[in-house]
């Protein structure tokens, strides 16, 4: 075998490995658009104003946890949070709460 049939046969082998990164890229984007999940953007906001402890003292797996349960409404008193304090965090979230209802124009309303 010449120098050239080995360059022939690494062009080849290299020409593979592009064409298969091209279809597993392509398969990677077209399953990013199939199975996007929107997540609600006010659990961000929510886990923002909590003192971001991430004790578990509220019964929930931290401040992102306790944040998803007020926001869909499982969570009904703000003050399961053994660490916030009510001017700085209850009252923020509950006015917060009240002004950005759910999509279809429910609201959760948490108490202190």
């Amino acid at each position: 075998m010449s120098t050239l049939d080995y360059l022939y046969a690494a062009l080849i082998g290299f020409g593979i490995l592009v064409a298969i990164g091209v279809v597993f890229g392509v398969v990677l984007a077209v399953c990013e658009k199939v199975f996007y999940v929107k997540e609600d953007t006010r659990i961000d906001d929510v886990q923002k104003m909590l003192p971001n402890a991430n004790c578990g003292a509220c019964g929930y797996p931290g401040c992102r946890g306790m944040a998803e349960a007020l926001v869909k409404g499982e969570a009904t008193k703000v003050s399961q949070c053994k660490v916030g304090k009510p001017d700085t965090t209850y009252k923020p979230i509950i006015e917060y709460m009240k002004e950005h209802p759910d999509e279809d124009g429910t609201t959760h309303i948490p108490t202190m």
